[in-house]
């Protein structure tokens, strides 16, 4: 027992020793979760403890004497701490770097005066700096799953019993794992959240500045103050024009050699070609010929596109070749290029304008028009297009020039004023002379004009215009030239996407659409090679062209907005956490995940219908099964196929079974309400797959409809009638009212045919004849053989019914028709049958004795009259007294 004792008290000490090292060997700080407390002051300065002996220590300065006991055992060395793993290193150095770099692009956006390019050179590359942050955190949950579910399988740790050493190493070791992938991933997630953050204050800054620079109030157009400042530094800027001119020849002077010139020259000579020729290479390769009265739209789309390139290209290249000219010879100063350049761009634009008028209004060539307008509104449409975009060029060509000679701000302030207050003009004068027209036509007209050539601007549009004029003016004269120069631009540039997209949308709906829902060569050919039905390639159009609207559309948007201040880095950003997913509480939305959840659903259910299809068609016809179980098996192996597609699609979206309890639960107060019949019919539709008392085939009466099952579905089942009609009955009113099915232990059917032989004839001679007509089909059994129930005697025929057995009810109505030409043939030849149908009806009627005498006597009183008969009336006269048969004929034909 001692010994025992002291290697138990051993083992405690050894692991205990073992314990305290592992609580040292957790890291502590950032990634620690706690660590072992170090020893206090006070416990380092207390003095060792006594040893037992009650002796007095000896005074301080004297060396104390060696104690005569053994020296107590040296305390356990502590674990050595664990290291981190190569691959956590790796990860924690990389997320060292992005701090770094998320660290100093925080330093350039903070601040208040941060310059539009420190925020642009803060802002590039920050969304591969997340994406980077998102692909560690992805990569780490796999990690610190398994690591985690490892250190599960340990168990908790006893509190009072041991443990044995390995067991506690191992625990240790895996609880680090998790501690150190837990602390890096969640590392990582800061650093996300500080690249979000970082992308907000640059997107915030970029909005203020905008909205600042937008807003900011100068001196009015028309103040006098504003002319007086542009009289006084007028000389100084036509001495900084002249500088510029200086500076011109004097590049020209030394640079101008022969080869030089001879580029420049070229250039121009070129862009001159271009540019002029343009409206002779539009009209021919246009291919609008105006013979053609009535084009297809399509032809009108084409010869739109033609034109509007045609007259386009050629004004871009020109530019292009004389920018590129003049900065490749060096013959125009470096703070003029931009003159040239505004200049240029001018051009092009203005040729742009005026191709995309003549693409879309084509003016004098009304049958090639792709707009539903007017001649007379085409041609004030496009003046009046040419004419701002002329205006806004010599503008923004002014706007360079003064830019480019350091003008006076007075000057360059009276300048963008005056672009922007003579396009409201042109904008007031258009708009007016459009209402003009409009009401001038109408008079002219009378009240039937039709609207497919209408002149005039719908009326949400003018009124826009007249807001935009008003408001450009008003800001120019007040003060607020930034924004009315803004708004000017922003309404060319707004207006030119609408032209264009409209044309681009108008083109996908026929090329796309009309090319897949006509009978045209390439839905032709997919019908043939696909075999996909003219309802499918229909619908496949319809999505083709809403799906191009949509993508159009929202490009458009992203374009009209880009001038507002809208970076593409934050439309772009937007889109990828809605596609990537977003978090709102405890939930994550990801667009992919729907897609790919829905996805997942489609190819299930595929999958299940392929099953189904081939269990209905391949193996279970080779099966001995009947019909019914056959359809039984076919859908409950559809059910089972969508649940297991359904459960495999909410995983994939996340959805633990608390979320589908909640949902549930839900559902099943909208059960309580509205869903009762629903969930009624299904339950009912399980039951009859299940315990089969109607299976499909079976013939079945309910109520008033009597047919064949052809369907049972899990809301209601599909009864098909002898009329070839279909009656769907809801599976509950099956389950829960009577219905009578023929078939259902037995397809053998009864026919049962009823017949009237004259009551002259052998009843018994009768019965065999039918009997053996009924034998003699080839569908009726032998056993039970048929058999002849006599029904009735009567006046004037003998009822009977001819009961026959047959194989399958189906048989009954042509058993029964074969049978009743039959019968009646045989009956009719032997005799049984009247062949003119059945004899006179006699009528008795009682009671009538003393009629009957009285006439009787009245008729022997003329009978015995030879004068006025000519015959001896005595034998007729008793006939009719002794029978009376003639007067109850007489009679029964009078009561007839």
């Amino acid at each position: 027992m001692m010994v025992r004792s002291t290697l138990r008290a051993a083992r405690i000490a050894a692991l205990s020793a073992i314990l305290a090292g592992a609580a040292i060997a957790v890291p502590t700080g950032v990634f620690g979760q706690g660590a072992a407390p170090a020893q206090t002051q006070e416990q380092k300065a207390a003095p060792p403890p006594q040893t037992g002996s009650d002796k007095p220590q000896p005074p301080q300065g004297t060396a104390a004497p060696a104690p005569q006991a053994a020296a107590p055992a040296p305390a356990a060395k502590p674990a050595p701490k664990p290291q981190v793993s190569e691959g956590i290193k790796t990860v924690r150095e990389r997320l060292d770097q992005i701090k770094s770099d998320l660290d100093t692009r925080e330093k350039r956006v903070t601040g208040r005066d941060v310059s539009a390019g420190a925020l642009t050179t803060a802002r590039d590359g920050l969304e591969a700096v997340s994406d980077r942050i998102r692909a560690i955190i992805a990569a780490l949950d796999p990690r610190l799953e398994a690591a985690r579910e490892r250190l599960t399988q340990l168990g908790p740790k006893p509190k009072d019993s041991e443990e044995g050493d390995d067991v506690a190493k191992e625990r240790v070791e895996r609880g680090h794992a998790v501690t150190e992938i837990d602390e890096t991933q969640r590392l990582a997630k800061s650093l996300l959240v500080q690249s979000d953050q970082i992308v907000d204050q640059i997107t915030n800054k970029r909005r203020a500045a905008f909205t600042r620079g937008l807003f900011e109030r100068s001196s009015a157009l028309f103040s006098p103050d504003l002319w007086m400042k542009i009289g006084a530094d007028l000389p100084r800027d036509l001495k900084s024009l002249q500088s510029a001119l200086e500076d011109i020849l004097y590049l020209f002077s030394r640079n101008g050699s022969l080869w030089n010139l001879l580029v420049l020259g070229a250039a121009f000579g070129i862009s001159f070609a271009l540019y002029f020729g343009r409206r002779n290479i539009a009209p021919k390769f246009g291919r609008r010929d105006v013979k053609v009265t009535e084009p297809s739209r399509r032809a009108k789309l084409l010869a739109a596109w033609r034109v509007l390139l045609l007259g386009t290209v050629p004004a871009v290249v020109g530019s292009y070749a004389v920018y590129y000219a003049l900065d490749a010879t060096d013959l125009l100063p470096t703070r003029l290029m931009p003159v040239a350049s505004a200049i240029l761009i001018g051009l092009a634009f203005i040729a742009f304008v005026q191709a995309l008028c003549d693409a879309l209004l084509a003016v004098g060539k009304p049958a090639w028009r792709p707009t539903p307008v007017s001649d007379a509104a085409a041609w004030r449409v496009q003046l009046l297009a040419v004419s701002i975009a002329v205006v806004i060029t010599i503008s923004k060509s002014t706007e360079a020039l003064n830019s480019g000679i350091y003008a006076a701000l007075s000057i360059s302030i009276a300048t963008r004023g005056i672009g922007a207050v003579t396009a409201a003009l042109l904008l007031a004068i258009g708009l007016h002379r459009f209402a003009d027209t409009a009401e001038k036509e109408e008079a002219c007209f009378g009240p039937y004009v039709g609207t497919e050539t209408s002149s005039s601007i719908g009326g949400p549009l003018r009124l826009l215009g007249w807001a935009a004029t008003v408001l450009v003016g008003i800001g120019a004269i007040i003060g607020y030239v930034a924004l009315a120069s803004f708004l000017v631009d922003q309404l060319i540039w707004t207006a030119s996407l609408f032209v264009l997209f409209w044309l681009l949308i108008a083109s996908a709906d026929e090329f796309i659409g009309g090319s897949l829902s006509n009978d045209t060569k390439i839905a032709t050919a997919l019908q043939a090679n696909t075999g996909l039905r003219k309802r499918s390639l229909d619908q496949i159009a319809v999505l083709a062209t809403g799906f191009s609207r949509v993508v159009l559309i929202a490009v458009a948007l992203l374009l009209a907005l880009a001038p507002w201040g809208l970076d593409s880095n934050d439309v772009f950003s937007s889109l990828r956490s809605a596609f990537f997913g977003f978090k709102v509480g405890d939930v994550t939305i990801s667009l992919s995940g729907i897609v790919f959840g829905l996805g997942i659903l489609a190819l299930g259910v595929f999958v299940t219908r392929s099953v189904q299809r081939w269990l209905e068609n391949t193996y279970l016809p080779a099966t001995e099964l009947d019909a019914g179980l056959r359809n039984s098996i076919s859908t409950m192996a559809g059910y089972c196929g969508f649940l297991l597609a359904l459960a495999l699609a909410f995983s994939y979206l996340g959805l633990s079974l608390e979320k589908l309890t909640i949902v549930a639960g839900a559902l099943s107060v909208g059960i309580g309400f509205g869903l009762q019949s629903i969930v009624n019919n299904f339950v009912s539709g399980l039951l009859l797959l299940w315990e089969r008392p109607i299976r499909v085939g079976d013939q079945v009466l309910i109520g008033d409809s009597e047919g064949i099952v052809k369907r049972i579905s899990v809301r209601s089942t599909e009864i098909q009638t002898f009329d070839r009609s279909a009656v769907i009955v809801p599976n509950s009113n099956l389950i829960s009212g009577v219905v009578k099915n023929r078939v259902r232990g037995d397809r053998s059917g009864r026919v049962i045919i009823s017949v009237s032989v004259l009551r002259n004839q052998d009843p018994v001679r009768a019965a065999e004849m039918m009997v053996d007509c009924a034998k003699s089909h080839p569908d009726v059994l032998k056993q039970p053989p048929p058999r002849v129930v006599f029904k009735k005697i009567g006046d004037p025929f003998l009822d009977f019914d001819l009961i026959a057995m047959i194989s399958d009810v189906n048989l009954g109505q042509g058993v029964q028709s074969d049978l009743n030409f039959s019968v009646f043939k045989t009956l009719s030849d032997a005799g049984f049958i009247p062949a003119m149908g059945p004899p006179s009806s006699f009528i008795t009627v009682q009671g009538l004795e003393p009629v009957r005498d009285a006439l009787g006597q009245i008729a022997s009183a003329v009978g015995t009259s030879p004068a006025r008969t000519g015959a001896a009336p005595e034998e007729p006269a008793r006939r009719d007294d002794e029978s009376g048969e003639p007067i109850r004929r007489k009679l029964g034909a009078a009561s007839s």
